[in-house]
């Protein structure tokens, strides 16, 4: 049986839930950043996923340094972009590093079907997703993360945190990839969605001002 879907094709299941879940994050968030920079930003992030993933594939023969060596890569790649002069010390670097993360998160998809071969069954290809989205999660996260330690000048603490919190999802990639035990896919998710949410509701509202802020803590309690 063929290949169900190429990697080449697959970049589109990464861009659509990156793309709701950006729609969803922004909401509250209006006015405090500019269209054209999540644009660029979110391009951004899928080349410089393009160069990771080219990298990672190409070193994978690296063996259990691939769980430490990666985190480092990908969280000092999307420093680079963040820590430009003109994001330093503004608010919105925050909200482009969620944007920039979400890029880069695309390219999850078509590096777990590269890495999987040939794909015969639709219950892999779910897993697969599954497994994708969890990356787009951890990816957005750390970008939020990264983009605060520049808003606030303590890049190092929050480079070192993004890098910390990457780790367990490169040790089930490193499982998933190694063994062939897709069911972890599962894991990345349930990981990636508790770390999201946890940065999304308790870092990135830091940047409202007071009166917004407030607004959405009382939204968030009446619908709890």
């Amino acid at each position: 049986m063929d290949n169900i879907l190429v990697p080449q094709a697959s970049l589109i299941l990464g861009i659509i839930p990156a793309l709701i879940l950006l729609y969803i994050s922004l909401k509250g968030y209006e006015n405090l950043y500019k269209e054209k920079n999540i644009f660029l930003t979110f391009i951004v992030g899928i080349i410089l996923g393009v160069l990771s993933i080219v990298i990672e594939i190409v070193s994978m023969g690296v063996g259990i340094y691939f769980i430490i060596l990666f985190p480092v890569l990908e969280q000092l790649t999307k420093t680079v972009v963040l820590n430009l002069r003109r994001f330093q010390a503004k608010k919105e670097t925050v909200i482009y590093g969620l944007t920039l993360g979400l890029g880069f998160g695309t390219i999850s998809t078509p590096f777990f079907l590269i890495t999987a071969g040939a794909i015969t069954d639709y219950l892999s290809l779910v897993f697969i997703f599954i497994g994708s989205l969890g990356i787009i999660f951890i990816q957005s996260a750390t970008g939020i993360i990264i983009g605060y330690g520049v808003y606030t000048h303590k890049l190092a603490v929050y480079i070192l945190y993004a890098i910390l919190l990457s780790v367990p999802v490169t040790g089930f990639i490193f499982v998933t990839t190694w063994f062939k035990t897709e069911y972890l896919q599962v894991g990345i998710v349930i990981y990636g969605g508790l770390l999201y949410w946890y940065i999304t509701t308790r870092v990135l509202p830091r940047i409202l001002p007071d009166h917004r802020r407030k607004t959405r803590r009382e939204k968030q309690i009446k619908l709890q």
